[in-house]
């Protein structure tokens, strides 16, 4: 891939993230003109939790599957307007699990393993599962992304997403970090990360990730990684 046509890519890239940012619901057919970064990539966005499984909880009572829905929305917007097809694992407050399952641990392994069957079966060229903690402490704050450890796309793919919103929410220090035992970043067959985009035991923290503006703040950044690594060769350190 020439240098050129790398730095022309991501700077269209920034173009349609800055346009999007102002004119978030707009559309128009000179998009079509364009020679898009994302033009033919097949990406799925995962939004964690869903249905009977609410994720994490704030003390407020605020559920980690809303925020993840919301901003995997924001995101899926993104790269769509960047020339990516998008899927979704799940579009509305749902499982992916039988709806006669009454068992609810077994209605979560159901889940987890038909959502590593759908990306696997969109052959995607890669995931981003969007996900949010929450811990007895109060005092952590910030997002951090992990990636499957035999699994080096994965790794490129985490580190510029983590690198990025190092840069934009300005939250956090800590750098991508490689896990191997959880099921979805192993079982599937395309590069991935998962996003743990915040923490909803911490007040402040919760309370941006609520709003709207935070909520596009932090799916820009995403997308914003997501550019980089189709677009650059070497992530960061």
């Amino acid at each position: 891939m020439g240098k050129a046509f790398k730095i022309s890519s991501w700077l269209i890239g920034l173009v349609v993230l800055i346009v999007l940012l102002r004119y978030p619901i707009e559309t128009n057919d000179s998009w079509q003109t364009w020679s898009l970064p994302l033009a033919g990539k097949v990406v799925v966005i995962d939004p964690g939790h869903g249905g009977v499984d609410g994720g994490a909880v704030g003390s407020d009572q605020t559920l980690e599957k809303e925020i993840t829905l919301e901003v995997s929305k924001k995101l899926r917007d993104y790269l769509q307007q960047a020339g990516a097809l998008v899927y979704m694992t799940r579009e509305k407050d749902m499982d992916l699990a039988d709806e006669d399952e009454k068992i609810i641990s077994k209605r979560k392994s159901q889940d987890l393993r038909r959502r590593v069957e759908f990306i696997n079966e969109k052959e995607a060229d890669f995931y981003v599962s969007v996900h949010l903690n929450a811990i007895p402490s109060p005092k952590w704050h910030g997002a951090q992304s992990f990636y499957n450890a035999s699994s080096p796309e994965s790794e490129q793919l985490a580190k510029f997403i983590q690198s990025e919103i190092k840069r934009n929410l300005e939250n956090t220090n800590r750098s991508a970090l490689a896990i191997s035992n959880m099921y979805l970043l192993r079982s599937t067959e395309a590069p991935g990360a998962l996003v743990e985009i915040g923490f909803l035991s911490n007040i402040h923290e919760r309370d941006l990730l609520k709003t709207d503006e935070y909520q596009n703040k932090v799916a820009a950044s995403v997308y914003e990684g997501v550019l980089r690594y189709v677009t650059e060769e070497e992530a960061p350190e």
